[in-house]
């Protein structure tokens, strides 16, 4: 059995020899993902998808308790529409995919296949929105979306992916940047509760913002690797977009006005992330929230009269508590086998039972992030499981809590900027001038880009760490996917 453990633990690459590697290695095995036919577009497998779908689920109903409805836009959005709008087409331009045809015919008017929905959502915005008493618009849509990438990689970047953009209209401009703001609250907190994983919020530089944006605000995750992750994405369009498409209301006053809307989301990336932050070298870690399966129970002697039986009464008093739970009863495979595999799959919780543990009115839980094994009474099992789950999030957002602030780190002056950046790897704290010239140079320099300005500042000294003229703003740097 160790031989046979050991073998099927090989398959994956170590993190340390070749991180990327490991990735790969770790989403295929785990059956999340497969590739397809067609370059950079992923499958995502039923196991890859029960996360999207739990994800999907924790994340709407807090978008419903904020007062967002959903909705669906059309896939295809008229070249004119795109066009509308010089500063949005621009920075869309390089990924756009084209329809020229509908069956042998050539259209009269290419479509592009949307790679965001500002405009489609504006134009229709611009009809249904007429007097004061229409806002404020609270929409989200989940959908999929097309960028044509160069270099892809499953999760992280595809050419197709999923997400969710929400888009809002309001009556002023101070009413957008709360709505901006508070859905940039949700993606923390979501990230933090649901994913385990703690994130760095702020405001992304003029350069890195979102295209036809008044403003954008960035959550930003680092992975194992020394790189940061962005994990979603609020923007205050302002009146940008409204001015564009006519979007105007009449309001209490009997004044014309244009609307201020807001966009932001999140999307597949974050499965990608996850991966990437609680990941070790037996597999996938996968926080309780969003595993497909929480708990898995292994009969143990199977063979024996009454084991299978049991296994099959606690996985439906678990089913009945709520517990995302199935019972391991393939004959196939050796129990040896079937630990490295819910391992490598994440599973939070193992609950092995055998003879011996029917007679002492008990399972074997296994931890898959501490591997630790612990004996739990049958009879208050739910609880027992619940509360492990619970314990197991908290586990895990520490570990990646300590993870994060040891890979992130200050820098006085540029020596120690580029160690920080190239040497130890993550993200590096620094006064910057807040100048687009500065901020390319640092790139060209280091391969750092500015993650965001976070909210909390700190005076690190009076200059820019680069260039040495007057600092505007403490900053996050760091490489990133």
């Amino acid at each position: 059995m160790a031989k046979e453990e050991k073998r099927f633990v090989a398959h994956i690459t170590p993190r340390d020899q070749d991180f990327s590697q490991w990735y790969t290695d770790v989403i295929l095995k785990a059956d999340m993902v497969d590739y397809s036919d067609v370059k950079g577009c992923m499958v995502i497998k039923p196991y890859g998808y029960g996360i999207w779908e739990n994800i999907q689920r924790e994340m709407d109903r807090r978008f419903r308790e904020t007062g967002h409805k959903n909705a669906y836009f059309p896939l295809f959005i008229p070249e004119s529409l795109l066009a509308k709008e010089a500063e949005h087409v621009e920075g869309f331009a390089p990924e756009v995919a084209w329809v020229t045809h509908g069956g042998n015919e050539k259209l009269q008017e290419r479509l592009v296949v949307r790679p965001t929905s500002e405009t489609i959502i504006c134009s229709m915005y611009a009809k249904w929105i007429q007097s004061h008493r229409d806002l404020p618009v609270l929409i989200n849509q989940w959908c999929n979306v097309v960028r044509w990438e160069k270099s892809t990689r499953p999760f992280l970047r595809t050419s197709e992916f999923l997400w969710q953009e929400g888009h809002t209209a309001h009556a002023d401009y101070e009413e957008a940047q709360e709505e901006t703001i508070k859905m940039l609250g949700v993606y923390e907190e979501f990230a933090r509760n649901v994913l385990a994983i703690p994130v760095v919020t702020g405001k992304k530089s003029e350069k890195e913002k979102f295209a036809g944006a008044k403003a954008t605000y960035t959550m930003e995750a680092m992975m194992q690797d020394g790189k940061a992750l962005q994990m979603g994405t609020s923007h205050n369009l302002g009146e940008h977009f409204a001015r564009v498409f006519d979007i105007q209301y009449l309001d209490k006053d009997g004044k014309l006005k244009y609307v201020n809307q807001t966009s932001w989301g999140t999307s597949t990336r974050m499965i990608g992330g996850l991966v990437m932050v609680h990941g070790d070298e037996r597999g996938l870690l996968l926080p309780p929230k969003v595993a497909p399966i929480q708990a898995v129970v292994l009969p143990i002697a199977m063979h024996k009269e009454g084991v299978l039986e049991k296994a099959k009464e606690i996985c439906n008093t678990l089913g009945k508590a709520g517990v995302r739970v199935e019972v391991d009863d393939r004959e196939t495979q050796t129990a040896g086998w079937k630990f490295n595999e819910w391992e490598l799959k994440g599973v939070p919780v193992r609950l092995e039972v055998g003879p011996r543990d029917i007679e002492k009115g008990q399972v074997l839980a296994c931890r898959r992030d501490t591997l630790e094994k612990l004996p739990l009474p049958m009879d208050s099992l739910p609880d027992s499981v619940t509360g492990l789950l619970d314990d197991i999030h908290g586990t895990i957002l520490k570990k990646a809590t300590a993870m994060r602030d040891a890979r992130t780190y200050t820098a006085l002056d540029f020596d120690g900027f580029v160690a920080g950046i190239a040497e130890k790897k993550g993200f590096v704290k620094a006064m910057w001038c807040g100048e687009r010239a500065c901020e390319d140079a640092i790139k060209d320099k280091t391969g750092a880009t500015t993650r965001c300005i976070p909210f909390e500042q700190e005076k690190l000294g009076d200059v820019c760490v680069h260039c040495g003229k007057p600092a505007g703003a403490m900053a996050y740097f760091a490489r990133a996917y």
